[in-house]
């Protein structure tokens, strides 16, 4: 009971639209889903939601035809088990910083012969039990992305590309400019260097993805291969809805521009 649409579709070369998930609301994932979107990155890391509404978004997903990517507050084995065993199409993990700490991941993730994940045929994500095949389909179907969000990810770059079973690397850039000592400032030549070096070491090995905000920087990531894309967030995207609306209504309550 998983939507594995976005790991074919990179599987395929094509590139993926998603966007940061934060609060606990199926109506807007649903308008997500109406405006064309391929994924959602349910945020459990900075955002507030509880097992059981994971749950609940990720069957508005698949009801909307798209994948669920939870973001796990940690790479601890019960919060990875947990996003997996609710159906979710895969996960993305943060805070990482060596490959083998990634090697974990899988090992969590996956289960025998891949890795060692707790096996309850009894959750929502094997049909409570009415899937046979569910091992092998979730082992094979399962998407595994990690954030790079800090140097010690982009110095392993070349032992990152060359795990089995990691589907993605998900450049960070606010992140990794406070990691390296520019807070804020992703457009630091420090900052770009990095990033162009997991580009250029990565790409054609593993799947590249980014957070972006702009045609601009859409234009230029997907040119450079990176095809995993999330277009800012749900609270981002309102916060611009919002302000824009609010805009018009300056001259009638007498606000100053």
């Amino acid at each position: 009971m998983f939507n594995s649409a976005v790991k074919r579709k990179l599987t395929a070369g094509e590139t993926v639209f998603g966007s940061f998930f934060k609060v606990d609301s199926p109506a807007i994932a649903e308008l997500y889903g109406l405006a064309g979107f391929d994924f959602l990155i349910l945020d459990a890391e900075h955002g507030c939601l509880s097992h059981a509404q994971i749950e609940n978004l990720v069957r508005t997903c698949e009801l909307m035809g798209m994948s669920s990517v939870v973001r796990t507050p940690d790479a601890e084995e019960a919060n990875i088990l947990h996003v997996l065993d609710s159906g979710a199409s895969g996960i993305q993990v943060p805070s990482l910083k060596s490959a083998t700490e990634v090697r974990e991941v899988i090992r969590k993730a996956k289960y025998w012969p891949l890795g060692e994940r707790g096996s309850a045929r009894a959750c929502r994500a094997a049909g409570y039990g009415t899937m046979d095949d569910y091992e092998q389909r979730a082992n094979a179907e399962t998407l595994v992305s990690v954030h790079v969000e800090n140097k010690e990810m982009v110095e392993d770059i070349e032992a990152l590309c060359a795990i089995d079973e990691l589907d993605v690397l998900f450049i960070g850039p606010g992140d990794l400019s406070a990691s390296l000592g520019h807070p804020g400032n992703a457009s630091h030549p420090d900052v770009v260097a990095a990033i162009d070096r997991v580009i250029e070491v990565a790409a054609g090995r593993k799947h590249l993805g980014t957070v972006v905000g702009n045609a601009k920087a859409l234009e230029t990531y997907v040119a450079r291969g990176v095809h995993y894309i999330a277009w800012l967030s749900d609270l981002g995207l309102m916060r611009g809805a919002l302000a824009g609306a609010a805009a018009n209504f300056t001259t009638y309550r007498g606000d100053k521009a």
